[in-house]
């Protein structure tokens, strides 16, 4: 009985034992079917083992580090897809992909090879533009990826500040104009073209993203030692090699070449790049129809001599040529008129005759020597030469119907004028020639001494201006010449003048940089003066600013920043000269009186890096010189007839939605308005006391009452403008990328020529655009491919698609005035390009 009575207790152990076991071979399972392993070794070029190598997860945060002996061992996701990147200071970047199958255990050795340790490929990180108030850091390597009709370092300054127009490369800052902005490359103030009407008409970016090493961009608030502009800074520096190297691109509208190199005793060094562009296929979707031939070309050279230990000459050329050439044939515009007493759908058809012929030279030459006599002392002295030869010829003649458009598809005059409100004819034609020279010698110094940080400068220039204007404009509504004098033939606008004018200026600036101790956080300031002298109007003008900075010793990664002070522009060319042609010598300088407050906050969302910076700002302008603005050309009044002022608030946040991906984000909520002088009209009563807005026999004019205008907007003004740059990448392959770039911004005003009281009136739509780029790499691991590839010495090749207004959306730039039978006048409007496809090869060796 006993051996029977046990077999229960065998059957429960059997039992037990079994489930058991069952149990754990299922946890097992589970655990292998999660997790794999993946082991190796990091070695180089010459077997032996690198220690301390980073090994991440491609988008993920955190990851590994090999042990001194190179090698690592880690637990790996199963059953999917995923990449391992290999990066490590003075090595090339590897990545390797893997699917591993559940429980699986990997074994690699992976090669990584050195790098040349040229300045270029150095990523030095350090904070101290977060102190200056303004600042803007620009990564140059996203002005190569930009998908954008203009693309450029430009490009990445629209997603910042706005924009208004695909086709320029131009950018308002802040409520200023085009023209309120500094330009510099190395040291050397860098000018545009002035005579271009549209952005059609408009070349290569002076700028060549491919020989750029840094970008500052300040939106206000910057120091002494900048010039005499009243927005922004753009302060650009081209690269220095350290060793030969070279990039090739081609897509649809646009082609380079750059090449850099260095002397055998590395003593000098050499930079040169070469572009060509043409909008052809950009242009062709227009509304106006025709043959556009625009081209453009430019080269560039910066080189480098180490003429002893403390000697360094360099010199920096530009030649930039640009030709736009149309032949209209027609044009086809429409647009919806809505109102309580009328509504239909307005179309403008123009039948053209003639063309147009433009080019425009740009020439730069600099030289500048350092001297660096000691670790503390450095001195710089500079010369520059710019030559700009524009000229500008058309002779055009149009036939335009105006009327309601048919867009019943059942009919067949679809798509044609069928109730006529306007016909007439009018004739375009100019001779412009415009010649600039402007020759300049400076000097500057920078002295360490302790906590202080001084820097001086003071520079002459000479301005040598020869301007022809021919230019007249006839109109013709419904048989009669406008403006109508049945006595005479009038034209509605002629031009003609000649101007030879020639100026000096005298400008300089002292500042120091002054790093201040407090016990609870660090302190430093900029203070400086700026003057300047103008022989052409006889002004002197002194301009002090300074900047504040402070850390404070929180838990919390925050800067707090703030400038104030004096920045005046004197007047160029474009603004002495009058809508009539004429010249005003003796206009004065705008001037302005600005203050800056904001703070930097470093932080981390999600394991990954967040930034945020906020800027709120006030400018108050004086003997301001209106302007309107006709797509991206500025007609200035001539004369110091305003007072302006523009306040907002700028908000940026930086970060990245995957590993070493920067995005940002872009808002700006601002307003600018201004107040004109004798900016009145008068409205008219009849004998009861009534408004009338005519003059007929029962209505007699009796009395007037004076109207002042008062602040109105002013045509930069704009509420809220948005940016936002997005890089993104595969998860398991960091060879595929996505970027994206949104602009928007709300409406903005468009002024009706010569009337006081619809000055400013129009209104133009909110812009918004989304250009994308999908792009992928075709061609890396130099070291693994064979002796004998084609491809041996390239180090990558990229091949983009873009696909510029992904949205399609015809945004306005502009309106088009046209008067009906009764002398109703109506706006059509003119709108930029529709979606575009375009492809880009990118070769880099």
């Amino acid at each position: 009985m006993p051996f029977f009575g046990s077999i229960p207790f065998r059957k429960d152990f059997i039992t037990t034992f079994l489930c058991g076991l069952l149990l754990i071979v299922g946890m097992e399972a589970v655990a292998q079917k999660g997790t794999a392993v993946l082991s190796g070794k990091v070695i180089d070029e010459n077997e032996d083992p690198i220690a301390r190598v980073s090994i991440n997860i491609l988008g993920k945060q955190g990851g590994w580090i090999t042990s001194d002996s190179g090698t690592f061992r880690m637990e790996v996701p199963a059953g999917k897809a995923f990449a391992l990147v290999f990066t490590h200071e003075g090595f090339r970047e590897v990545q390797r992909n893997f699917l591993l199958n559940p429980g699986e255990s990997e074994l690699q050795i992976v090669r990584m090879y050195r790098t040349a340790k040229g300045l270029e490929e150095v990523v030095i990180r350090d904070d101290r533009f977060r102190n200056e108030p303004g600042l803007v850091k620009v990564n140059p390597k996203n002005a190569i990826v930009l998908p954008s009709a203009t693309g450029g370092v430009e490009g990445l300054i629209k997603i910042l500040v706005g924009s208004n127009n695909e086709l320029t490369s131009q950018y308002a800052v802040r409520g200023g104009n085009y023209d309120e902005n500094l330009i510099y490359i190395n040291d050397f103030e860098i000018f545009r073209p002035y005579l271009v009407r549209a952005g059609q008409q408009e070349g290569l970016s002076f700028i060549n993203p491919e020989l750029v090493r840094n970008i500052n961009f300040y939106n206000g608030g910057f120091q002494a030692k900048y010039g005499d502009k009243i927005s922004s800074v753009l302060d650009i520096s081209y690269k220095q090699p350290a060793r030969f190297a070279g990039s090739a691109y081609i897509s649809l509208l646009e082609q380079g070449l750059h090449l850099e190199g260095t002397s055998r005793n590395k003593k000098a060094s050499w930079l040169i790049g070469a572009r060509t562009k043409t909008n052809r296929n950009l242009l062709s979707s227009q509304e106006t129809k025709g043959n556009y031939i625009p081209s453009s070309s430019d080269i560039q050279a910066f080189l480098s001599w180490k003429l002893t230990e403390k000697l360094q000459l360099e010199a920096l050329g530009i030649l930039s040529v640009s030709d736009f050439q149309l032949i209209p044939e027609s044009a086809q515009k429409t647009t919806t008129v809505i109102t309580p007493l009328f509504s239909a759908n307005l179309g403008l058809d123009v039948y053209f005759e003639g063309r147009e012929k433009d080019r425009y030279r740009s020439y730069l030459t600099g030289l500048s020597l350092n001297h660096s006599v000691n670790s503390k002392l450095k001195l710089k002295w500079l010369f520059s030469r710019y030559d700009d030869e524009e000229n500008e010829n058309f002779d055009i003649l149009g036939a335009y119907l105006f009327g309601e458009r048919s867009f019943d598809k059942t009919k067949p005059t679809f798509g044609q004028i069928v109730n006529p409100l306007g016909a007439g004819l009018f004739q375009n034609f100019a001779r412009n020639q415009l010649h600039i020279q402007v020759y300049n010698l400076s000097h500057k110094g920078f002295l360490q001494a302790g906590k202080h940080y001084v820097q001086w400068g003071a520079g002459w220039e000479h301005q040598i201006i020869k301007d022809h204007l021919n230019e007249w404009e006839m109109h013709d509504s419904a048989g009669y010449s406008l403006p109508y004098n049945p006595a005479q033939l009038v034209l509605k606008k002629v031009l003609k003048s000649d101007a030879d004018l020639q100026s000096d200026r005298i400008h300089g600036y002292l500042q120091d940089n002054i790093l201040l101790g407090h016990a609870s956080g660090d302190i430093s300031m900029q203070a400086g003066v700026r003057f300047n002298y103008n022989s052409l109007n006889g002004e002197f003008l002194v301009s002090p600013r300074i900047q504040l900075n402070y850390k404070p010793e929180w838990k919390r990664d925050f800067v707090i920043k703030a400038s104030g002070g004096v920045y005046d522009q004197p007047p160029f060319y474009r603004e002495l000269r009058r809508p009539d042609g004429t010249i005003n010598k003796s206009l004065k300088s705008q001037k302005s009186i600005q203050f800056t407050a904001g703070f930097d906050y470093n932080t981390t969302y999600g394991n990954k890096p967040l930034r945020i910076t906020t800027e709120a700002y006030y400018k108050s302008l004086n003997d301001v010189v209106s302007y309107d603005l006709d797509n991206v050309r500025i007609i200035y009044s001539g004369e110091n007839n305003a007072r302006a002022y523009a306040m907002g608030v700028e908000t940026r946040l930086f970060t990245e939605l995957v590993k070493d991906a920067e995005s940002w984000l872009s808002v700006n909520v601002s307003r600018t308005m201004e107040n004109l002088k004798d900016d009145h009209y008068y409205l008219y009563t009849n004998a009861a006391g009534e408004v009338i807005n005519s003059q007929t026999e029962d209505q007699v004019v009796t009395d007037s009452i004076r109207q002042e205008m008062g602040w109105i907007r002013r045509p930069s003004d704009r509420l809220v403008t948005v940016g936002l740059f997005l890089q993104d990448y595969l998860s398991t392959n960091k060879n595929f990328r996505v970027h994206l770039n949104l602009i928007y911004g709300s409406n903005m005003t468009h002024n009706i020529p010569n009337s006081v009281r619809y000055r400013n009136g129009l209104i133009l739509e909110p812009y918004f655009r989304v250009d994308a780029g999908f792009s992928a790499l075709l061609l890396s691991e130099k070291s693994l491919r064979r002796s004998h590839s084609p491809f041996r010495s390239f180090e990558n090749i990229w091949a983009s698609l873009e696909v510029f207004n992904m949205i399609d959306r015809r945004n306005v730039i502009s309106y088009q005035l046209i008067k009906d039978f009764s002398n109703n006048v109506f706006s059509i409007p003119n709108r930029l390009t529709p979606r575009l496809i375009n492809f880009k090869l990118l070769a880099r060796f």
